[in-house]
Formats: structure tokens, C-alpha cells, sequence
């Protein structure tokens, strides 16, 4: 039993930007009245995770602990959480947070993804941006506040506090069990930006003429979330052969080495004469933007997942722009609603047109280290910490 107030537990802890990920022991306040208490039974890795992480995005006090693709087992629920339906016991997901606030129509349309305050209450905290306000703080003699609530949630822990706008309940009808949490974990963020792009944003169609740029998670995701609309043409876009063998087992129609063939609009031209209709980026690299907005054809849209290096920037002919009306576009999370896309994400893979399985491998807690190694040498795509053995 769960002794009320004092919540011991263990999480990944980062002491200051640059330093590793530390497994430590953790004390977790009691849940506040908007707010549940979760099992973590699976965390996804990612990239983000590691940006803020190694410094590259930077965001309140440290130390802190990250995480924002958990699925896991309520186990306490505040007094004033909205779903009535939610229980102790029931499987949810966790996803980024939104404020809805009334001045924010994104949030009150839907459109949660586009949450004015996006920034400021993910990658802040959902409680506030500094740690003096934080349900975590080191146990023993060290009990300094820990920053949590990272994306909401904080789910780089055993057990954690999270926000209730993060919370999305698995369907009950779904029939899926905690097993099958290994692979499908990574939904609240990577797999949902990436199906959410194409879903939400470009509304692909059968006929269209779709690019992903990088086989990572999100370009999987957006591949996998195109074929199951019925996309025909999908040319997937990478440096490593590997993952575009995996691709083409996937359902990619084309695939292009940039490492043999840097010039990309010379690749997607020779191609398509006239250009493709839909690019999605997921690398962030500035000179494949730039080609990608000369490899468009008319009316062709440019959506943007990737982070660039701070203090980049596309020099792009706003004449080109103009003259094929073509768009360029950030997008934040797929521009999506978790509780909506979600279940439907679910539905896709029990129906197996949406095989995440296929590039997901879970690790047990201790087992970090490799994970990191595996995810950075390429020797697996989307990396898993599993916490049932902890």
C-alpha cells in the first residue's frame, strides 16, 4: 500500500544539462485534486528527452526528471479530475499538456497541438517552471526539488504525478493489456506527431505524392498512418540503408539515399518531373528544407517536424513561394488531440495496418545506457524503458 503524502519511488534524474541520466531514489508528493498518480509500466525515449537533456533545448531549473511517452496503471486519482469514467486500475497513455485557458481557441477548437501556452507548460512544467513547485524532490539526506511534470507527466519514473489534461484512457473495447504497452508506449508523442502530420495537417489522399524525410520514429509513423489512408507514392528519404529496407518492407514505393544522392531535388525530380505534392521533415537539416521547397510542385506544402540548430535559418525565395503556391508549415504534435488520435492510432494496430512493433525494442531501467548507445548508433529506432522488473 502507498503510504499517503510521502511517495517513494525511483525515477532518471538530470542534474544539470550535459550530464547522464541518474536512476535515484525519489520521494513523490500526494496527488493534488487535478492530477492522478500512475504506474509507469513502459516510457518511450525520445529525441526531444535528449535535447533538453545533453543542453541543445534548454527550459527551466535543473535538476529535473524528463519522459513524456509513459503508459502505465492508475493508481490514485484526484478529487477534481474531470473524467468521471477514470479508475484505479485502468491502462492509460500520456501525452503533452494543454492549458485551456479561455483565451486559447486552439484548445477550446480541438486543436490542442496548437495550445498557445505549448511551450511554456510542456517544457516548463505543468505546475510551473520552477522546481520550488514540483511533486518530486531526492530522498535521504539530499531533498532538493526536482523539476517534474515535464510534458505533464515526468515518465522517465516508476510512478509519477501527472497532470490530468496529459491522461488519455485506453478504450476498454480496445482489448489491449499491459503487454502490449512495449510497443505501443511511444504514442503520446512520436507516433502521434508523426500520424498526426499527416492526418491533421496535410490530409494526404490516395493520389498524393508524399516525401518523409528521415526514417526515425515520426517518419515511420507518417509513412505507416499514409499507406493506411491509402496513399499510394510514398518516397521515403534517409542516409541509412537499413532503415530504408525497413521502409520498403513498410510500404514505402521509393526510397532515396542522400548520402548517394545529395542532391535532393535532383532525386525527387528525377522521380516526379513536375514535383510531389506533400513533404514532411523530420530531420531539421537546413539544406534539405531548402531543396525541399524546389522539389514541390504547385500547391505542394512543406510541413516541418524537425528542430533546426538555434540560429538557423532557410533562405528560401519568397518568389517561388508565391508563384507555385506552394506552403511551408511548423507543425507542433500533429497538431492533434490525444484523446481523439490516440484510439484511433489503437485501432490501427490491432487491425495491423499500423506495425510499430516492427522497430520498437524495450530495455529494463538499468539497462539505459544501451538503450542511449542502441538509439544513437542506429541499432534500433525507438528504444522502450521497461520498469515492471524495477
Amino acid at each position: 500500500m502507498i503510504p499517503e503524502k510521502q511517495i517513494p519511488t525511483k525515477a532518471f534524474v538530470v542534474e544539470k544539462p550535459g550530464t547522464p541520466f541518474e536512476l535515484q531514489d525519489v520521494v513523490l508528493d500526494e496527488v493534488r485534486e487535478n492530477e492522478v498518480l500512475v504506474e509507469m509500466k513502459y516510457t518511450g525515449l525520445c529525441h526531444t528527452d535528449l535535447a533538453v537533456q545533453q543542453g541543445v533545448i534548454s527550459l527551466g531549473d535543473f535538476p529535473v526528471v524528463l519522459g513524456h511517452e509513459g503508459a502505465g496503471i492508475v493508481r490514485r486519482i484526484g478529487t477534481r479530475v474531470q473524467d468521471k469514467t477514470l479508475r484505479e486500475g485502468d491502462i492509460v497513455f500520456l501525452s503533452f499538456t494543454s492549458c485551456y485557458r479561455d483565451a486559447c481557441t486552439a484548445c477550446h477548437e480541438g486543436r490542442t497541438g496548437f495550445c498557445r501556452n505549448f511551450t511554456e507548460i510542456n517544457f516548463g512544467g505543468a505546475r510551473g517552471l520552477s522546481a520550488a513547485d514540483s511533486p518530486i524532490s531526492l530522498s535521504g539526506g539530499d531533498q532538493r526539488a526536482v523539476r517534474a511534470q515535464f510534458f505533464g507527466q515526468s515518465s522517465l519514473s516508476k510512478l509519477a504525478v501527472v497532470a490530468e489534461t496529459s491522461i488519455v484512457k485506453c478504450p476498454s473495447e480496445s482489448g489491449i493489456t499491459v503487454a502490449d504497452l512495449e510497443h505501443l508506449a511511444p504514442l503520446g508523442c512520436g507516433y502521434l506527431t508523426g500520424a498526426g502530420t499527416v492526418l491533421n495537417v496535410l490530409k494526404t489522399k490516395p493520389k498524393t505524392r508524399f516525401v518523409v524525410l528521415g526514417m526515425g520514429a515520426v517518419g515511420l509513423a507518417a509513412m505507416l498512418t499514409a499507406r493506411a489512408q491509402g496513399v499510394e507514392t510514398i518516397v521515403a528519404v534517409d542516409i541509412v540503408d537499413a532503415k530504408l529496407e525497413l521502409a520498403a518492407s513498410l510500404g514505402a514505393s521509393h526510397t532515396l539515399n542522400t548520402k548517394q544522392q545529395p542532391d535532393l531535388v535532383k532525386g525527387l525530380r528525377g522521380l516526379f518531373s513536375e514535383g510531389v505534392d506533400h513533404i514532411l521533415d523530420t530531420t531539421g537539416v537546413i539544406p534539405l528544407l531548402e531543396a525541399s521547397v524546389q522539389a514541390l510542385g504547385h500547391e505542394g506544402t512543406l510541413a516541418i517536424v524537425g528542430i533546426a540548430p538555434v540560429g538557423s535559418s532557410l533562405n528560401i525565395n519568397p518568389r517561388d513561394i508565391l508563384v507555385s503556391c506552394k506552403r511551408i508549415l511548423g507543425v507542433i504534435e500533429g497538431n492533434s488531440n490525444p484523446a481523439l488520435l490516440l484510439p484511433y492510432l489503437i485501432n490501427l494496430y490491432k487491425q495491423g495496418k499500423f506495425p510499430i512493433d516492427k522497430f520498437s525494442k524495450a530495455y529494463d531501467a538499468d539497462s539505459m545506457d544501451q538503450a542511449l548507445k542502441d538509439l544513437h548508433t542506429g541499432k534500433v529506432i525507438k528504444p522502450v524503458i521497461r520498469w515492471m522488473d524495477l
